[in-house]
């Protein structure tokens, strides 16, 4: 059912591992169709595209009586399953806000940083073959944790579970809106919705194609295509490997699933359970069959530079040795306890992850991405007077003399002016003779009073 390569095919191997976006000109389209409509004609088109395409019947915010009346209807078990995976969740988050620091630079030279949270954001709930509470969690705790102002949830056909999430959360808003058309929404904010600073969350291949349309005007996380799992393993149950295997692939039938092995005999084993497990409906059968595979490798030092390399979007490892040679991956699990699936709910670490090598620069969702790291720069006479000089010869190395000017002006650096005057530029401006004869030469760039 899986195939199995040996790592000297390197062109199996790429199959396998070079998980690259794959752009579709007839997706991008009709988004790009799509979000224009919404821009220009706000909620007449996103009413349109709800009814045809959402199969919405009635209003597009859900209230919340109505979302109390559906969490009503979840099992118990399920409602504090969604409150000790927010626990976890929270727990996390309220560790991963960067904090505020000053620091002085050199005398009279300070600079600081300061956090402050995004005022609006908006949280995409997919709503495909399975109702995804968990994605709701994920997007909307890390925002409520970095303090942003309002947290909106858009999700197209939204179950009671997800409902259920949306109150232990305590979102702002929640509508039942999805696709492009709720990208756009939240993007360019209609009289429904209003504009948001950023969206995050998972969603289909129009949802991803509309969040890279609408990136330049508005913030997203990043672009998400299918998931994808890589274990590295010489020993690990074959039987655990499997599962793993098979509940990745379950997403979705483009989902990616490997695993990579110095063992042949672990190998066989791994796709003997796969035969064995494997479902007979779901998406799983054509994941695997399509994008699934086992490479053996020569050696383990091997095994994990292949998985370097392809920085999947889950990494599952052996060990801490293993785990301490990992350069790239969106998230890490170390031996065969941790299992993947967890951190998908109630580890408390984000699922929502970079895929197709997007981890060789960044790693998932966190609370720091709802928030704005400002600079701030705070400078006293004598400060600027002490960095004035490297100031005035970068800008001037670089032809930006204007640049120079500026800070010559404030510092009165006579020899700035003089050179200047060599060079047949003419004489100071009014505005600089006077700065020269109120500061005098005690001001000079690096003199001291």
């Amino acid at each position: 059912m899986i195939k199995i390569v040996e790592s000297a095919n390197r062109r199996a191997v790429a199959a396998l591992l070079s998980a690259e976006r794959v752009r579709d000109a007839d997706t991008e389209r009709r988004v790009a169709a799509i979000v224009s409509a919404v821009r220009q004609k706000g909620d007449a088109a996103l009413l349109a595209y709800a009814r045809q395409l959402d199969g919405l019947d009635g209003a597009i915010e859900v209230s919340l009586d109505e979302m109390r009346a559906a969490a009503r209807t979840v099992p118990a078990p399920v409602r504090a399953a969604i409150r000790a995976a927010a626990k976890n969740i929270r727990t996390v988050a309220r560790r991963q806000v960067p904090r505020g620091w000053r620091v002085r630079v050199a005398p009279g030279v300070v600079v600081e940083q300061r956090i402050t949270p995004l005022d609006r954001v908006g949280c995409y709930v997919p709503a495909g073959r399975y109702p995804l509470p968990s994605s709701l969690l994920m997007t909307a705790i890390p925002a409520r944790a970095a303090s942003v102002g309002e947290v909106f949830v858009v999700c197209p056909r939204p179950a009671p579970v997800v409902m259920a999430a949306a109150l232990e959360v305590g979102v702002s808003r929640f509508f039942r809106v999805g696709g492009a058309h709720a990208v756009a929404a939240l993007a360019y904010g209609t009289r429904t919705i209003p504009r948001v600073d950023k969206i995050v969350g998972p969603g289909s291949r129009y949802v991803a194609a509309a969040k890279a349309l609408v990136a330049s005007d508005c913030g997203i996380d990043f672009y998400a295509g299918p998931t994808e799992i890589v274990i590295v393993s010489s020993r690990a149950p074959a039987a655990w490997i499997a599962a793993d295997l098979i509940a990745q692939a379950e997403h979705d039938p483009d989902a990616r699933a490997v695993l990579i092995t110095p063992s042949r005999a672990l190998a066989n084993r791994v796709a003997a359970q796969i035969g064995v497990r494997l479902p007979d409906d779901g998406p799983a059968r054509a994941s695997l069959a399509a994008h699934g595979g086992i490479i053996v490798t020569r050696s383990m030092a091997e095994a994990i530079e292949l998985a370097n390399e392809a920085a999947a979007e889950h990494l599952v490892v052996d060990d801490e040795a293993a785990a301490a040679r990992v350069r790239a991956a969106g998230s890490l699990f170390v031996g065969p306890w941790s299992a993947q699936v967890a951190g998908d709910y109630a580890i408390g670490s984000n699922h929502v992850l970079p895929t197709a090598g997007a981890a060789r620069v960044r790693g998932g969702l966190s609370a720091a991405d709802f928030v704005r790291q400002i600079t701030v720069q705070r400078l006293s006479p004598a400060g600027l007077r002490r960095i004035g000089t490297s100031v005035i010869d970068l800008a001037t190395a670089e032809g930006l003399t204007a640049h120079a000017e500026s800070v010559a002006i404030r510092v009165a650096r006579p020899s700035t002016v003089e050179g200047r005057r060599r060079n047949g530029e003419g004489r100071p401006r009014n505005a600089e003779r006077r700065s020269q004869r109120v500061a005098g030469p005690s001001s000079r760039a690096g003199g001291r009073r």
